[in-house]
C-alpha cells in the first residue's frame, strides 16, 4: 500500500482541481474530500474506484482537459486514501481530520461541517449497513454536524458549545473505523 502523505503543493492541487471541475453535486474542497475518504477507508468493505471516483463529481466524471490531468488527480486521491487507511489502522489516535478554521467575533472556531458532509457522503457511497446503538450514536455525532449550515455563523453562536460538539467528531470517526476493522 502506497501511503506517502501528500505535500502541501499536492493538497493545493487537489483543492484547485475540485474547484475547477466541481458543481453543486460534487465534493468541493479538501475538507469534504478528506471526510469522504475517511468514511470510505473506515467502512465494512472496500469500495471500488469505479464507484467512489465518479461520486466525487456527483456521479459523473468531468470532461478532463487531458488524461494526464485525470490520472494525476486520481493518483493523488489514492495516495491520500492510502495515507488515511494506514494511519487509522496503525495509529488511529494520531488521526487528524482536515477541518477548516475561521474566526468568529474574535474567537477561533473550527468548522467541521464540510468534512462531516463528506463523511456522510462516503457512508452513503459505501452503503454501510445499520449500526449497533453505540456506533449509530458515534455516526450521529458526525452526521449532526453535516446537517448544519454554518457557512455564515450566526451572531449568537455559542462558540464553546460548538467547539465541544466538534471535538467529539474525530473520536467518533476513530471509533467507527475501529469497529468496522474488528468486523472485517
Amino acid at each position: 500500500m502506497h501511503a506517502q502523505p501528500l505535500t502541501s503543493a499536492e493538497l493545493d492541487l487537489i483543492d484547485e482541481t475540485l474547484l475547477k471541475y466541481g458543481d453543486d453535486h460534487s465534493v468541493l474542497n479538501l475538507a469534504e474530500l478528506d471526510g469522504y475518504f475517511t468514511a470510505l477507508v473506515s467502512g465494512p468493505a472496500q469500495v471500488d474506484v469505479a464507484q467512489w471516483f465518479p461520486a466525487i463529481w456527483g456521479g459523473q466524471n468531468p470532461e478532463w482537459e487531458s488524461m494526464d490531468e485525470a490520472q494525476g488527480f486520481l493518483e493523488l486521491c489514492v495516495r491520500h486514501m492510502n495515507t488515511l487507511a494506514a494511519q487509522l489502522a496503525s495509529d488511529s489516535q494520531a488521526f487528524k481530520a482536515r477541518f477548516d478554521e475561521t474566526e468568529h467575533q474574535g474567537q477561533a472556531v473550527t468548522l467541521a461541517e464540510e468534512w462531516c458532509f463528506g463523511y456522510v457522503r462516503g457512508v452513503t457511497i459505501a452503503n454501510w449497513p445499520q449500526l449497533p446503538a453505540e456506533q449509530a450514536g458515534q455516526l450521529e455525532r458526525i452526521s449532526w454536524c453535516a446537517e448544519q449550515d454554518n457557512f455564515e455563523l450566526p451572531a449568537d453562536l455559542d462558540v464553546d458549545a460548538h467547539q465541544q460538539r466538534v471535538s467529539a467528531i474525530e473520536p467518533a470517526a476513530r471509533a467507527l473505523h475501529d469497529y468496522w476493522l474488528s468486523q472485517r
